[in-house]
């Protein structure tokens, strides 16, 4: 009954996250059958997560406790990729378990060819597009009805500076693809395209690139994912991508905020810099024009063989820099 009762309030709730400004093609391309936040009691937080699994392995670590408190506790996303094993069983295990305790999972599907292409540090990904759509169809299947948020391909449509004009057709239409698959098999799910962060490529630039990708049959994008830059400096990107959405493209989106390391913003660099903090826990609304801050990339988890992680592989968790983290040193 209690799933009833908030599918019924739902539409009313998905209205008021539409931007204001969208035309007829934005309302139509944004709607789903209910708000996967309106049909749960709050964001998923994962038993089973890299500082979860940590801490209780290492109770008697003098960290154990903190990171317990200040990370594991959280409510954060979970990736998925070829590391997942068999996808549908996989993504369908995390969204059940979300599931039976109204709470509201987040995911993310890192498995694109080509994957970090320009960056190297997190390369690899589906062999082939063919591939990719088999993979990402069984992700979007796995979760069927059940309320979902999915960021799709972190990086995807940040650099192209290293493909071709094919390439990036290629991936343009693997994303479509992606969108696609959300759209018909997994209708209470609310899908982003992710879209850099404020360093990297201009807002009109981006726009042009979400667009390219498929943006209007998302629900909308996704900002900061493992980085450093305020919230404040990410709503101000999001709001320009918006208007240049707005006024080339015809259509807005709402957008979100990864928060998961942004307490002390960024001294601009992006792999693994010292003296970062954790940021504000996920919640809807967030001020500024996001429609959510999340935590996305999960404290702790290096992001390459590079900075404080010097050694380490991409997703690796590393107590001492998620206890540092908690602290901002």
């Amino acid at each position: 009954m209690r799933r009833l009762l908030r599918t019924l309030a739902a539409s009313a709730f998905a209205c008021l996250l539409l931007p204001l400004s969208a035309g007829p093609s934005s309302a139509t391309t944004t709607s789903v059958q209910a708000s996967p936040i309106g049909m749960t009691s709050g964001f998923y937080t994962d038993p089973s997560s890299g500082p979860a699994s940590w801490a209780a392995a290492n109770p008697g670590d003098g960290r154990a406790a903190a990171i317990r408190d200040n990370i594991a506790s959280r409510p954060m996303a979970r990736w998925f990729g070829a590391w997942s094993g068999d996808i549908g069983a996989a993504v369908g295990s995390y969204v059940g378990a979300a599931d039976a305790v109204d709470k509201l999972p987040v995911l993310i599907a890192y498995n694109i060819p080509g994957r970090d292409a320009c960056g190297g540090h997190s390369g690899g990904g589906a062999g082939t597009p063919a591939a990719y759509q088999t993979w990402i169809s069984a992700f979007a299947s796995a979760i069927g009805s059940r309320p979902a948020l999915v960021v799709i391909e972190p990086d995807s449509l940040g650099d192209f500076s290293c493909l071709s004009q094919a390439q990036i057709a290629e991936r343009n239409g693997m994303l479509r693809g992606a969108l696609a698959q959300f759209r018909d098999r997994a209708p209470n799910t609310w899908t982003y395209l992710d879209a850099g962060n404020p360093a990297w490529i201009g807002a009109a630039t981006m726009a042009q690139h979400l667009d390219g990708a498929g943006a209007r049959d998302a629900h909308g994008f996704s900002l900061n994912i493992s980085n450093y830059f305020t919230t404040g400096e990410n709503t101000a990107y999001g709001n320009a991508i918006s208007s240049a959405l707005s006024s080339s493209y015809g259509y807005t989106k709402p957008y979100v905020v990864d928060t998961s390391r942004n307490g002390n913003g960024s001294n601009g660099q992006w792999c693994n810099p010292g003296g970062r903090r954790i940021g504000a826990v996920s919640q809807t609304g967030g001020g500024g024009g996001a429609e959510m801050l999340l935590w996305l990339k999960t404290p702790g988890e290096s992001d390459g063989n590079c900075g404080v992680g010097g050694g380490s592989a991409a997703g690796q968790f590393l107590p001492e820099v998620a206890y540092k983290m908690i602290y901002g040193y």
